[in-house]
C-alpha cells in the first residue's frame, strides 16, 4: 500500500512538473484582432520554442478581465496607452516593466518617450508603444461633403451616417465644438458639464444616425452599399474601403483626428514574463513589425518598419495626413480614475433618448 501511495505521489509530482513546464513555454496574450498574423505567430514559436495562446479583446474587456482576476490569466496585454495608469491606480492589474529587458533601440524614440511618460505611475513605467492610429471621418465623397464631425449631423444626410456609442465620439464632438476635453481631465465638475453639452448635441443628431455601429463589418458594409455616406471610424477601415473604391476616403477632421497608441503591458499576476519580453522584442523588429502592420492596417512604433510597409498604404496615409493634419492629431492622454463613469452616464442617456 505504501509503495502504491509513493507511486501515485511521484506521478502527481511529475504531472505538476510537466504542467509547470508547459506554462513556462506558453505565452498567453490578450490583444486586439489583427495584431497576431498567423505567419508571425508561427515564426515566433519556431524561433523561441514558446507557444502563443491568443485572446482577442478591446480596452473595456481587457480591464474587466484583468480586474476580475487581479491581473491573472494572461502574460501580456495590449491596452491603449490612455487606459493604463487609471486602471492601475484603481485595481493594481499590471506590474512595472523591467526596461533592461527591452531592446529600446528598436522603437521610434519620440513615441517610446511619450508612451513611457503617459504610462508612468509613481516613477515606474507600465506600458510600451506598439501600434498606433487615429479616429476620424470616412466619407463617400461622391455622395457627401464633410470636413468635421458635426457634418455627420447635417440635415442632408438624415439616416445616412453613423458613429460608435463610445467615449471617442464624445471627445470628437467636444473638440469640434472648440473645447479641449483633455485639458479638463483634472476638473471633474467642468468635464461633466462639457460631456453633458456634448451628449445633448449627439442626442439632437440621432435622427441622422442609421445606427450606432459596434463592429467593423457592420460599418464597412454600410458604407460599401451606400447605406452610409459618412462615419466616424478608424483610419485603417477608411483605407481598406479606399482600396476598393476611390470615392471612399478617410479624412482627418478640421478639429483634429483622435490619436491612439496600443501598448504592451504585463499583467500583475502573469506567469511568464520571459515570454512576454521575448514577444515584445520580436514584434519590434522592423521585418516583423512591417508584417504585423500590414495585417492590422496601421503603422507601428518600430523604427524602420515604415520603410518596409506596403506602398499603397503609405500613399493613403500621405493623402489623409498632410503635415498640418498630422500636427493636429489629438493624442489621448492617460484617463484619470473615475472619468469613464462620467462618460458612461452620458452615453447611457444618449442611448435611451428617443
Amino acid at each position: 500500500m505504501k509503495t502504491k501511495i509513493t507511486l501515485i505521489a511521484a506521478a502527481l509530482a511529475l504531472g505538476l512538473a510537466g504542467a509547470a513546464a508547459a506554462q513556462e513555454k506558453t505565452l498567453r496574450l490578450l490583444t486586439w484582432g489583427g495584431y497576431v498574423p498567423d505567419a508571425v505567430k508561427a515564426q515566433f514559436e519556431k524561433e523561441t520554442g514558446y507557444t502563443v495562446e491568443v485572446t482577442t479583446s478591446n480596452n473595456e474587456e481587457m480591464i474587466s478581465k484583468l480586474r476580475a482576476t487581479g491581473g491573472a490569466g494572461f502574460d501580456l496585454a495590449q491596452p491603449s496607452q490612455d487606459r493604463i495608469t487609471g486602471p492601475q491606480q484603481e485595481f493594481k492589474i499590471y506590474k512595472p516593466l523591467d526596461l533592461s529587458k527591452i531592446k529600446s533601440d528598436q522603437f521610434i524614440a519620440s513615441m517610446l518617450a511619450a508612451t513611457k511618460k503617459n504610462t508612468t505611475l509613481a516613477g515606474k513605467v507600465y506600458g510600451l508603444p506598439h501600434i498606433w492610429g487615429t479616429d476620424g471621418l470616412v466619407v463617400n465623397t461622391k455622395l457627401a461633403k464633410m470636413t468635421d464631425y458635426p457634418d455627420l449631423c447635417k440635415a442632408d444626410y438624415k439616416g445616412k451616417t453613423t458613429v460608435r456609442l463610445k467615449r471617442p465620439t464624445l471627445l470628437a464632438f467636444a473638440f469640434a465644438a472648440g473645447k479641449d476635453p483633455f485639458a479638463l481631465y483634472g476638473n471633474p465638475k467642468a468635464y461633466q458639464a462639457l460631456m453633458d453639452d456634448v451628449g445633448k448635441t449627439i442626442i439632437a443628431c440621432k435622427g441622422n444616425l442609421k445606427f450606432f455601429w459596434d463592429n467593423k463589418d457592420q460599418v464597412l458594409n454600410g458604407i460599401r452599399t451606400d447605406e452610409i455616406v459618412g462615419a466616424m471610424m478608424w483610419d485603417t477601415g477608411g483605407w481598406t474601403l479606399n482600396s476598393e473604391k476611390a470615392d471612399l476616403q478617410f479624412i482627418a477632421p478640421k478639429s483634429g483626428a483622435l490619436g491612439w497608441i496600443d501598448t504592451f503591458a504585463i499583467p500583475a499576476k502573469g506567469r511568464n514574463d520571459a515570454a512576454a519580453y521575448a514577444w515584445i522584442n520580436f514584434n519590434m523588429r522592423p521585418d516583423i513589425a512591417a508584417k504585423v502592420a500590414g495585417a492590422a492596417g496601421n503603422f507601428t512604433a518600430s523604427k524602420g518598419a515604415d520603410k518596409l510597409m506596403d506602398e499603397k498604404l503609405k500613399a493613403q496615409f500621405a493623402a489623409s495626413f498632410p503635415q498640418a493634419a498630422l500636427d493636429n492629431v489629438k493624442w489621448y492622454p492617460a484617463v484619470p480614475a473615475g472619468l469613464e463613469e462620467i462618460e458612461g452616464r452620458v452615453l447611457d442617456r444618449i442611448k435611451a433618448a428617443n
